[in-house]
């Protein structure tokens, strides 16, 4: 059974917002909800209270403190008798009304405005958070989730070209309470190199991230964490040596969760040593290992395709090849990531057109033993480089996010195209993020948008076309959508194909493609728009 909360803006106070905010994340918390109104004196609060049989009340006061104080000490006197039978109050008021109420020592708990949500949702949910224990606040990723629905929790990439600079940041970063998840970024020596101090280059440290080059600098950035909110840590699944560095992450920084592309981080973008074909069976062996340890999985696979200027067909196709290897590789908790604003010149319609398909071809997939987490975040290569734009940029792409409902949403900060962000930059980020969210958790629903619809059917639709066509890519039994030899070959057939991989070692480039009503779509020649079940027939009937 439900259990009531019941609230009032107190005496002569009309400043209802914060009341109204508080109780709207009651009812998201379980709660029967009662809004009593502003300025309503005591008496009638405690006849609701009692009507309503209420087992917490809410009690606001934004005007002077010394008002305020009296006001709150009559309240408390004149409720002193429901108090003794079990009724909770708590109190929510500017930070000079709330030093006074705290002296009165009658309400349970206060709230000045400077909570973070997850907070306030913990002691709505029973729960309470002291901030100074590390058992307050969940330490595995979907214990987490679930503790701050309905909101996501947040991760922001942080990672400075000095293990000093990154540890003062991250106690920063946790003691602001700014993020659930700091997610490790390390330098491309330690992505590749970590277990190979011989093939290190010193003139490398530090180059795109944090130098780790030891067990112990891990530990030292997990002990930094240990503070404030407690955020978990994660980092990149690296580009060699996989399961000796998802067993190193596990050990020292409790990684909460792994990320690893299907296609990506080897020697077709650059960024690892292991041919197309090989990369693809140590990706797999590497989901297949989280998977037995519990612990989540993403593959960051659909948004490298969207950054080189794939069709947004191609975009779809990886988001179900990515869940799909997940799934079959022995993920229990997958993590599905969404990259908006890629390629950049997509309109928010056909943007939002492209998730909603992945997440129609995907949905399907999940049952009891395999289960789907929403990730979105912006476009890597969206953010305007003016930082007002930027942060312009960060707010309204948050906001077209939510339409999803993310479990947890990936901030990309609004210095992204200028420069690594700094602490003060991630906890910044975080603000504006948070008051994006808070907004659009009362959006209006843009997924019954026509053209949206229209155009998630017409994506599922070509989607599956081309799943077809690399399904008959295995020379034998085995399924091709899970076979390193068939997915081989489904890029190097130039089914899966973009514009960026021109001249690539695996990749055709063949493809062109083009923004058209806001979507990007294959072309052909004459740079008309052509279905890639068409572009795939052209394509394999040249090659016959």
């Amino acid at each position: 059974m439900k259990k009531t909360v019941v609230a009032a803006a107190l005496g002569e106070c009309v400043h209802v917002a914060g009341i109204m905010n508080f109780l709207r994340l009651a009812e998201s918390a379980g709660w029967n909800t009662v809004f009593l109104g502003p300025a309503v004196p005591i008496e009638e609060v405690l006849n609701a209270i009692k009507r309503e049989k209420a087992d917490l009340v809410g009690i606001s006061y934004r005007l002077t403190p010394e008002t305020g104080e009296r006001l709150l000490g009559e309240f408390a006197e004149a409720a002193s008798e429901l108090h003794e039978k079990g009724i909770r109050f708590a109190f929510g008021g500017t930070p000079p009304v709330v030093e006074r109420a705290k002296i009165i020592g009658f309400f349970e708990r206060t709230f000045d405005g400077s909570e973070p949500v997850e907070e306030i949702l913990a002691y709505l949910k029973g729960k309470q958070v002291s901030g100074q224990n590390e058992a307050s606040y969940p330490q595995s990723t979907v214990e987490r989730i679930k503790w701050k629905s309905p909101y996501p929790i947040l991760r922001h990439h942080f990672g400075l070209p000095t293990m000093e600079a990154t540890i003062d940041g991250i106690k920063k970063i946790a003691e602001a309470k700014a993020l659930d998840i700091i997610s490790l970024g390390i330098d491309q020596d330690a992505q590749e190199n970590f277990f190979h101090p011989e093939r290190q280059d010193a003139r490398r440290k530090g180059a795109g991230g944090v130098p780790v080059r030891s067990e112990e600098d891990y530990r030292a950035l997990y002990q930094a964490s240990r503070r404030g909110n407690y955020p978990l840590l994660r980092t990149y699944s690296g580009t060699d040596d996989f399961i000796k560095l998802a067993e190193m992450y596990a050990r020292t920084i409790n990684i909460a969760w792994c990320a690893i592309p299907l296609f990506w981080f080897n020697q077709m973008d650059g960024r690892g040593p292991w041919d197309l074909e090989d990369s693809i069976r140590e990706h797999q062996s590497v989901m297949k290992w989280y998977g037995e340890h519990i612990i989540p999985v993403e593959l960051n696979e659909p948004h490298h395709w969207g950054m080189r200027d794939s069709s947004d067909v191609v975009f779809v196709v990886a988001v179900y090849l990515s869940a799909y290897n997940a799934r079959a590789f022995g993920v229990k908790d997958y993590i599905a990531q969404f990259m908006f604003n890629s390629p950049p010149g997509l309109s928010d319609a056909m943007d939002l057109a492209k998730m909603l398909a992945g997440l129609k071809m995907i949905e399907p997939l999940a049952n009891k033993s395999f289960h789907i987490l929403k990730q979105t975040r912006i476009g890597l290569l969206s953010h305007p480089l003016d930082s007002d734009a930027a942060r312009g940029h960060l707010a309204a792409a948050t906001y077209l996010q939510m339409t999803l409902k993310p479990h947890i949403y990936h901030i990309v900060g609004h210095t992204e195209a200028h420069h690594a962000a700094t602490a003060e930059d991630v906890i910044e980020a975080g603000k504006i993020v948070r008051r994006a969210i808070d907004n659009a958790l009362g959006a209006p629903d843009m997924t019954a948008d026509p053209a949206i619809k229209k155009r998630v059917n017409q994506l599922v639709a070509e989607a599956n076309k081309v799943l077809d066509a690399i399904r008959k890519l295995s020379a034998s039994s085995s399924d091709a959508l899970i076979d390193p030899i068939a997915l081989t070959r489904a890029v190097t057939s130039g089914i899966l194909d973009a514009p960026q991989l021109l001249n690539n070692r695996f990749g055709r480039g063949l493809v062109k493609t083009r923004i058209v009503n806001g979507a990007s779509v294959s072309v052909d020649g004459q740079n008309k728009p052509i279905s890639e079940s068409k572009r795939i027939k052209t394509l394999l009937k040249k090659e016959a």
